[in-house]
């Protein structure tokens, strides 16, 4: 399977063998939510998913949450305060079932509802949720594990947030990445590290230049 979301999913299982209770309830690097509530999505997004792919492989197209965006927010609020144990074990056995939906299609071209987009693209959004969220856990590994392939994805997927009449130019030394048109607007350092300011989370080590304000994620 391409891109190598098996490799996301084990690495996120892994981090969580040892966790206790007290580092699930701790601040993760989202303002506003806990540990508890970036696992409880990243649980919730698996099902979610998992379901996209079973309807689209039956023919059907239904939203990616049932009840929309307020019904997601409820259901990471209720499961926030969870255990430990409960939260591993829902992460793992919704991980597992969404790489087993995956192993199932036998066209990646179906259509699904989530993005308007079919099949191949939800194994793309996969690795975004597993990698970014990893990440949002403020625990170990951080961005800078962030594979330079990944990275890649991640600046192109979101190239919406660069601001009107500005060109954005991140140099990476090796790697040089651009969007959009307008005035030139440079900056400059690890990979990991500008891709991490584009995608709105915490620097590991501080990239020059002036950064402009971003639009949302798309």
């Amino acid at each position: 399977m391409n891109p190598p979301i098996e490799a996301s999913i084990s690495r996120l299982n892994a981090l969580l063998v040892d966790l206790d209770d007290a580092t699930v309830r701790a601040p993760s690097a989202l303002p506003g939510w806990s540990r508890g509530h970036v696992l409880t999505h990243i649980a919730n997004f698996g099902e979610a998913m998992t379901r996209q792919i079973d309807e689209a492989r039956a023919g059907r197209l239904i939203e990616m949450y049932d009840g929309g965006r307020p019904a997601r927010d409820a259901a990471i609020e209720a499961g926030a305060g969870r255990s430990a144990d409960e939260l591993r074990d829902h992460v793992a056995a919704t991980s597992a079932g969404l790489l087993a939906a995956w192993e199932k299609v036998d066209d990646w071209s179906r259509p699904v509802r989530h993005r308007d987009s079919d099949l191949a693209a939800t194994v793309y959004a996969g690795w975004r949720e597993y990698e970014v969220h990893t990440v949002d856990l403020a625990l170990e590994p951080t961005s800078d594990d962030w594979s330079e392939d990944f990275c890649l994805h991640l600046l192109d997927f979101l190239r919406p947030r660069t601001p009107d009449g500005i060109h954005l130019i991140l140099d990476a030394g090796t790697t040089r990445w651009e969007n959009g048109t307008g005035e030139d607007r440079l900056l400059a350092g690890r990979l990991t590290d500008l891709t991490s300011w584009f995608a709105g989370r915490p620097l590991v080590r501080e990239i020059t230049g002036d950064r402009p304000e971003l639009k949302p994620w798309p």
